[in-house]
């Protein structure tokens, strides 16, 4: 039998680290020739920008890389508590340009290029967006990394290594088609490989009992199908502050390429099948789980993300207390992004108990004290869960450890609540039914420390609806973490020209404490800065109408008010009000009631989930709308309308720049947060919006005068339920009674017939719960409000400039600040660099 050879940890004494790479124009310069000649094998007569932005980005790598070494000295050294954000999801979006931002050398690269007849815009531009997520709840995960390493925080990020990412979203005739996004065809120069950190991930097998020499009872996994998860680390740079922190993502391989013996019998196919099976963990971020396999193999990322992860830090920990435990719960916190990483509740016990060796009470103490879990919906059908079948085929051990957890729980419910079956059937971790199911947030929350919700609103609904019982039993693990956004992306480089502006005015300590940006109020009031506040909005309407023209064909005046809602396709964020209300801006101008009129560019976009029928038969309607809008004589330029094909984070930043009037229409209750909405607010537009998620929170800050609410409450939301009656409103208001009636003639949709009667029925159904139809006269007369003060430039000038300086709050410095401080009590580890 052969015997693996430990690992010997060598130090070389010769491996010391060299002089600190020059940030100035020559060494830039010289390091990127040095790539494109010898890295990339490059030469004068290749011109492709994508190798240009391949030698850029190892030359920004380098510096970066010499930070990142000091950070993990500097951990090291300090021997601090570290936070570990483990997600499903990281949208990182592009990563040249904020990196350049983050260590100050953009206008240094950017000469460096132009020395050698290269335009850096056109190298950004090449940059593919990193396919590691599909909305907000990846885009926030990503805004946390930024504001951690910003703060100097020692959090790293735990995800996986899609191949593909969500999807690459094209429209034909009218429909979403979904083509592969392989975003790694081209390699990725800002990962690094860490193969000597590779964990091992164990499916299915059965337990094995076994006694120890002291003669106590274990547990082991036996006849497992194996897979290999490797580490690839993406840099997270500080701004301007030589942290860099880490993003830790795995890929999924087979612990054997391929069965020599199967190959040698020339069946060739199978051979390499075991590769192919576990390759496909990490193949495709999220896949449809429509169908019993989707849904195996969502289950299968969950706990890979999880298993690898935890073994990553407690073999980490080992090397560095020499196996002691006994501080582990004090130095380690692990922050769940909603139900998606919940199996690291079970796997910690797991790894505690059969790999530590430790009892019941000691790996549970453990774990609910370095446990925290953030919830990201209000809606129940969005709260994962597992049939129990499936997971005793996928992971038995871990089943039988959640059994174990549940009935331990139970018993706690049942002291706090005697004799109360219901009162157990509610809380319990598995739900009763002809298939049981097991509950993977509540067994988050039962196996956590905290749980927060991201807005006052959902955190509070929270608490007093969907998870009332777990916060009778335990109030003191509730809170709220508001959500943020990081304004380094999502105003200092994305706006480059307001950024540029308001430095001017009340110089550069924003981008590092948005609260400074509070600074600018006064100037609200100055006609001459508002001239230039305006100036720059409109060079910004300029660059998004020209992608406009380029992509969608449609051209927008950017003299006229662009209306944009661009967000995850789905009922409750309820784009189509905003159709309904384009259909009645239409109709208005056949009618000829256009004396008070104002120029509107509508602008949607986002995706819709593969199997989402009635949110891709929005986008159909959305493009139907447009087609016959923006093709009618009669409307020009009153009013014209587009849909923004594969919505990404790269086409936010030129989106949210360039709009005036943000759409946050989602009917109230229904949506956790949005983050959206902070980005355009941001960058100086008005909110449209119901009192929902951080809406509320947004106009708390900006006044009623400079946000357009309209709708009903979450309170009136219920209330109304019990009585809703849409063809009742329907036949009382002239305005939606037209409205309809172009739907039900079919004039969107006259080669199609029935094709949107499926939308028609929803609006006119008594239990839609979206409440369509009940909010439509009360976000028509907010958008005769907003049209209004558009046409007076100073007004809404000062309402954008407004909006802007109070924005402060809504940053992810923010956010963080106030996880540490009521979650992981980090130490900020300051970094030396020379």
């Amino acid at each position: 039998m052969i015997q693996k050879r430990k690992k010997k940890i060598i130090h070389s004494p010769g491996l010391t680290d060299l002089p600190p790479l020059s940030m100035d124009v020559p060494a830039l310069m010289d390091d990127f020739r040095h790539h494109y000649t010898y890295h990339l094998g490059r030469d004068r007569y290749c011109r492709s920008v994508d190798y240009h932005y391949t030698a850029l980005a190892l030359t920004i790598r380098e510096r970066l890389m010499e930070r990142w070494k000091s950070t993990r000295y500097a951990h090291l050294e300090a021997d601090t508590k570290t936070g570990y954000y483990l997600s499903l999801e990281f949208l990182m979006g592009r990563a040249l340009g904020n990196a350049m931002l983050n260590l100050g050398i953009t206008d240094a690269a950017s000469q460096a290029l132009y020395n050698l007849g290269i335009n850096l815009e056109d190298l950004a531009e090449a940059e593919i967006d990193a396919g590691l997520g599909n909305g907000g709840l990846g885009r926030l995960a990503a805004c946390f990394l930024d504001s951690c390493a910003a703060l100097q925080l020692p959090v790293m990020g735990y995800g996986i290594r899609y191949e593909y990412g969500m999807f690459r979203q094209r429209i034909e005739d009218g429909r979403q088609v979904e083509e592969p996004d392989h975003w790694l065809r081209n390699g990725y120069p800002w990962e690094v490989e860490r193969p000597e950190f590779t964990q091992k991930v164990r499916f299915g097998g059965h337990t094995q009992v076994y006694r120890t020499d002291d003669g106590n009872l274990r547990y082991r996994l036996v006849d497992t199908h194996d897979i290999l998860a490797v580490p690839y680390d993406i840099p997270v740079p500080g701004y301007r502050n030589n942290t860099v922190n880490t993003l830790r993502l795995w890929k999924a391989t087979a612990t054997d390429v391929f069965d020599l013996h199967e190959f040698n019998a020339g069946s060739y196919t199978e051979s390499v099948a075991m590769k192919n099976a576990a390759e496909n963990i990490t193949m495709v971020l999220y896949p449809n789980d429509a169908s019993e396999n989707g849904k195996e193999l969502r289950l299968r990322q969950q706990y890979f993300l999880a298993s690898a992860s935890l073994q990553d830090v407690v073999a980490r920990w080992k090397v560095m207390k020499k196996g002691d435990f006994s501080g582990f719960a004090e130095k380690n916190c692990f922050q769940l992004n909603d139900t998606h990483p919940s199996c690291a509740v079970p796997e910690l016990m797991r790894i505690l108990m059969d790999e530590q060796g430790m009892g019941w009470d000691e790996a549970w103490s453990i774990t609910t004290r370095c446990m925290a879990y953030t919830n990201h919906t209000l809606l129940p059908e969005a709260l994962e869960k597992w049939s129990l079948p499936l997971f005793q085929q996928l992971l038995p051990r871990i089943l039988e450890i959640i059994l174990e957890i549940n009935a331990r729980f139970l018993a706690e419910v049942s002291v706090r609540w005697p004799g109360d079956n219901n009162k157990l059937r509610q809380l319990s971790i598995i739900e009763e039914g002809p298939v049981p199911q097991v509950r993977m947030a509540y067994l988050a929350i039962v196996g956590s420390f905290s749980v927060n919700g991201v807005a006052v609103l959902h955190s509070r609904l929270l608490s007093q609806g969907l998870f009332r019982d777990f916060y009778d039993m335990w109030p003191d693990k509730f809170n709220n973490k508001t959500n943020g956004v990081t304004p380094r992306r999502w105003l200092a480089w994305c706006n480059p020209g307001l950024s540029s502006l308001i430095t001017e005015k009340i110089g550069d300590g924003w981008v590092a404490d948005l609260q400074q940006i509070e600074g600018l109020l006064p100037h609200a009031e100055d006609p001459e800065f508002r001239s230039r506040w305006h100036a720059v909005k409109r060079a910004n309407k300029e660059r998004l109408a020209a992608v406009v023209a380029e992509k969608c064909g449609v051209n927008f005046n950017p003299d006229a008010l662009f209306d944009v809602q661009v967000k995850r396709i789905h009922e409750y964020k309820r784009q189509l009000l905003n159709v309904l209300h384009v259909i009645h801006l239409y109709d208005r101008i056949k009618r000829g009631d256009v004396s008070d009129w104002t120029n509107r560019c509508v602008l949607i976009g986002g995706k819709a989930a593969p199997g989402y029928f009635m949110a891709k038969l929005i986008i159909k309607l959305i493009n139907n709308v447009a087609n016959v809008v923006n093709e009618d004589p009669d409307v020009g330029d009153l009013l014209k309308v587009a849909f923004a094909a594969n919505y990404r984070v790269s086409a936010m930043e030129v989106i949210c720049a360039g709009t005036d009037l943000s759409e946050q229409i989602s009917t109230a209750g229904k949506e956790a947060s949005g983050t959206g909405n902070m980005k355009f607010m941001m960058n100086g537009a008005i909110t449209i919006g119901t009192l929902d998620g951080a809406n509320i929170e947004i106009r708390q800050e900006v006044g009623d005068d400079n946000f357009f609410m309209f709708g009903l409450t979450a309170r009136e939301v219920e209330d109304r339920r019990r009585s809703y009656d849409p063809a009742s409103i329907v036949a009382a208001d002239p305005d939606l009674r037209r409205v309809m009636n172009l739907m039900e003639s079919g004039h969107f949709n006259m080669f199609e017939t029935g094709i949107f009667d499926p939308i028609v029925n929803a609006i006119y159904s008594p239990s839609d719960p979206w409440m369509v139809a009940a909010d439509f006269r009360s976000f028509v007369e907010a958008q005769k409000r907003a049209g209004k003060v558009y046409l007076d430039r100073e007004a809404w000038t000062r309402m954008s400039i407004v909006n802007t300086a109070r924005s402060g709050k809504f940053s992810t410095d923010r956010t963080i600040n106030e996880y540490n401080d009521d979650i992981w009590h980090l130490t900020p580890v300051p970094v030396k660099f020379p």
